[in-house]
């Protein structure tokens, strides 16, 4: 049974296991020093030069799952241990090269970067290369390219270079959080911190205290625990000591109600849903920070909800994001969302339990409308804002841009900053088709538009306004 798409995934969720393991057995601190043996027994190394580094470097992975640096405040962290096997990033000659007469690499090259060796092939110094470029464009063979760590080229907003030490180094003023580098990296040096060690604490405290732990999953769980049946997923979440499991679809709902209220009345908006999204904003468009909408997150829409209504409770998110980690310790969110765990995290929990979730009954888990839960994929939430306009008989016509990663986030944004735009809300979604490919998902396979809508089809509630309707 295969249930992560690569070695460095399950590398990180046996980590994870283990710790949650120890806490669950109250001996976490004596464990800090014999986990890195069972992850890495020896006597010999089976993935770096030797055993001793494999160790070091499991000790640091301990250390992101028990919170990582708690004076950084991004969610994702470098373990710089074991960052050090990638080429060094920038423009290179490769052997393409002929040895030409022309040398136009050398006459376009504004800082005489280019030199050349007995036989003639080009070699760029990189004290003097300031990666323009120029040589590449100007190579008529093609033989200069501009050669990206994984990491970098994963990284849509630039936040991620080089220390002078060679290894990753993520510049925080940049990052969004959205975990895009964490999966690129071959060795699993870029990682997201984890709070899974404050979940099974807040778990454990409720058998004393009697306080109800809510979870509150993220509609993009239909393409995930594809071993077991979703209602065996929600027995699990159930059997781990959560009280109720209620869908952030339904928050989804309630979000997709108010925010067409409030496009009709701003007439030009910019959703709220994606944290990592406007994060963005805040970074690389702080004009249009009027423009995103006041809304809450569906994840803090519905904590806000419930603990309207049970002060004292815990909720604790469950999804595949990594910006969710950032999101929920703002102070819009941290009265609502006690801690955020991924699907990878939730897998993990469930083992370090000696859960087999494939054997469990099924429960159910029927919440929200087919537009909540179509918010996991990209396109869903303006739909949705549509249906809303629907329901309430309204005029107002949405004309909504549909944006799929980053890069044409931040398309729609620039025509938003030059005032000359033929839509007049933007939905914005910091992983390519939405939430279903986040960064802490199970696998990273192909998903389609289809599997959300058949899970958006089995919904009791057909429309936005009987699901809300629910609430009252």
């Amino acid at each position: 049974m295969r249930k992560f798409d690569t070695k460095v995934q399950h590398l990180k969720y046996k980590v994870l296991r283990e710790v949650a393991r120890a806490e669950w057995n109250d001996n976490l601190e004596e464990s800090i020093f014999s986990i890195p043996k069972q992850i890495a027994p020896g006597p010999h190394s089976t993935m770096r030069c030797c055993i001793h580094k494999e160790r070091a470097i499991a000790t640091e992975r301990i250390r992101l799952a028990m919170g990582g640096d708690k004076e950084n405040p991004n969610s994702i962290e470098v373990i710089g241990i074991a960052c050090d096997e990638c080429p060094t990033s920038g423009y290179t000659v490769t052997d393409m090269c002929r040895g030409c007469l022309a040398n136009r690499c050398e006459d376009v090259c504004p800082k005489n970067a280019i030199t050349f060796t007995a036989d003639h092939h080009a070699v760029i110094d990189k004290s003097k290369c300031v990666n323009c470029g120029l040589c590449a464009k100007a190579c008529p063979y093609g033989a200069i390219i501009d050669r990206k760590r994984p990491c970098e080229r994963a990284c849509k907003v630039k936040a991620i270079s080089m220390a002078p030490d060679g290894e990753a180094e993520i510049n925080n003023d940049k990052c969004i959080s959205c975990g895009a580098c964490i999966y690129q990296c071959p060795f699993g040096a870029i990682s997201d911190k984890s709070f899974i060690v404050d979940v099974v604490r807040i778990l454990k405290e409720s058998k004393k205290t009697g306080n109800k732990v809510y979870a509150v999953i993220a509609p993009s769980i239909s393409s995930q625990f594809t071993y077991a049946k979703l209602g065996q997923v929600i027995s699990g979440i159930k059997e781990l000591g959560f009280h109720t499991v209620v869908e952030a679809a339904l928050g989804a709902d309630m979000v997709a109600w108010d925010e067409s209220d409030e496009l009709a009345e701003k007439g030009f908006l910019t959703s709220s849903c994606c944290p990592a999204f406007v994060e963005y904003i805040h970074k690389a468009f702080p004009q249009l920070l009027d423009k995103v909408s006041h809304n809450p997150s569906p994840m803090v829409a519905l904590a806000k909800y419930i603990k309207s209504n049970d002060p004292n409770c815990k909720v604790i998110f469950i999804g595949p994001c990594t910006a969710k980690k950032n999101e929920f310790r703002k102070e819009h969110a941290r009265p609502y969302v006690d801690s955020v765990l991924t699907f990878e995290e939730l897998q993990a929990l469930f083992d370090s339990k000696d859960l087999e979730i494939s054997t469990l009954p099924e429960d159910v888990l029927d919440n929200a409308s087919f537009y909540g839960r179509i918010f996991a994929r990209s396109g869903g939430l303006s739909e949705a804002v549509a249906q809303a306009f629907k329901e309430k008989g309204s005029d107002f016509e949405a004309k909504p841009v549909v944006c799929s990663g980053i890069e044409e986030c931040r398309m729609a944004l620039l025509k938003a900053t030059k005032g000359k735009v033929d839509f007049n809300f933007i939905e914005g979604m910091a992983c390519v088709n939405g939430c279903i490919n986040g960064a802490g998902v199970l696998t990273h396979g192909e998903k389609n538009k289809a599997g959300v809508d058949k899970y958006g089809r089995e919904a009791m509630e057909k429309t936005i306004s009987d699901a809300i309707s629910m609430l009252k």
